[in-house]
């Protein structure tokens, strides 16, 4: 998949709000890309856009996504429909209220193959070779199971096997860890980590946690207020952050203290009112090492090292302005 400019707005009472301006991606065949930043940076809404299922209040206002032949940025409701759950698939945050309560785990695994001409027996086998897969205790009793018999752990493992039962091109997962405790947050991604191989799809993976996106990640991509700051493989992103928030957000992982304290490191300042984007650099304000230029207009993309890129006048081959 191709993300070439993409902006989305959100209309509201008060104006629109620029969610999402100018993203530029590229999630590589085979590959995990992990998209991180703070709340509200747009991790999300950039997901959501990727499956066709924004708020109605939202429109995409420029660019593309493009998605083999297609362009996905323009579809309809229809193909939207006839696209999602069979070549891109999504595991959602929740475990909790993802699943039909009213239904049976197996129920809602057989249901997902709709499109199949192949009987219910077939379907219900196949439903059972996936709940092996995601490795559910018993899984031959858990498919007559309702999700309230699950626990949250067991539950997002079903999500995870339903995403994959259509041997998706495309899984989007938006922080399918978050509602887990460390431990099961572990297995979990240990599991998404051998699926994914195993089926060899792509995967954009949407986290607040560095540990979690350092584990289970090929590439990261570093969102702040609606814009990709900085891009590459997880291990140059993460050992030589050229991007100022970049570094700012790694210093504040819990992991990186080396001393105790009770002052936790933070990020001065707070986001930008995003009806109203400022002029120049969307970081400047809490930006340390901020200068004229950053001011005056926003930065354009520069290579860094490799394949790392970052949106920054630091990292640009002309020396800033004292």
């Amino acid at each position: 998949m191709q993300i070439d400019a993409l902006s989305v707005d959100f209309d509201t009472a008060s104006g629109p709000i620029h969610a999402l301006r100018h993203i530029s991606l590229s999630v590589m065949p085979g590959r995990i890309l992990g998209l991180v930043g703070e709340s509200g940076c747009g991790k999300s809404s950039l997901a959501y856009s990727l499956i066709g299922l924004l708020d109605t209040n939202a429109r995409i206002c420029g660019g593309a996504i493009r998605f083999g032949e297609q362009d996905l940025a323009g579809l309809s409701e229809s193909h939207w429909q006839a696209l999602r759950g069979r070549r891109i698939a999504m595991i959602f945050q929740d475990p909790m209220t993802s699943l039909n309560p009213v239904r049976t785990i197996g129920q809602q695994l057989i249901d997902i193959q709709y499109r199949d001409r192949t009987s219910r027996v077939q379907k219900r086998s196949r439903a059972l070779e996936f709940l092996e897969q995601v490795r559910i205790p018993d899984p031959a009793s858990r498919l007559d199971s309702y999700p309230h018999e699950l626990s949250g752990g067991m539950r997002q493992r079903v999500c995870i096997a339903m995403a994959l039962l259509t041997r998706p091109e495309l899984l989007i997962a938006d922080e399918p860890t978050t509602a887990l405790d460390a431990t099961l947050e572990v297995q979990v991604i240990h599991l998404l980590r051998e699926l994914q191989q195993k089926h060899g799809c792509s995967v954009v993976f949407v986290s607040h946690h560095l540990g979690t996106v350092a584990e289970l990640c090929d590439d990261v991509a570093v969102m702040y207020a609606g814009e990709v700051v900085e891009t590459g493989s997880v291990e140059t992103v993460f050992r030589t952050p050229a991007h100022p928030y970049t570094q700012a957000l790694l210093a504040c992982d819990p992991a990186s203290i080396r001393e105790a304290t009770r002052v936790l490191p933070t990020i001065p300042g707070e986001l930008p009112d995003l009806r109203q984007v400022p002029q120049g650099c969307i970081f400047q304000a809490r930006c340390p090492q901020v200068f004229d230029r950053c001011r005056q207009r926003s930065p354009d993309i520069y290579p860094v090292q490799g394949e790392q890129v970052a949106r920054c006048f630091r990292v640009a081959s002309e020396e800033p302005s004292p």
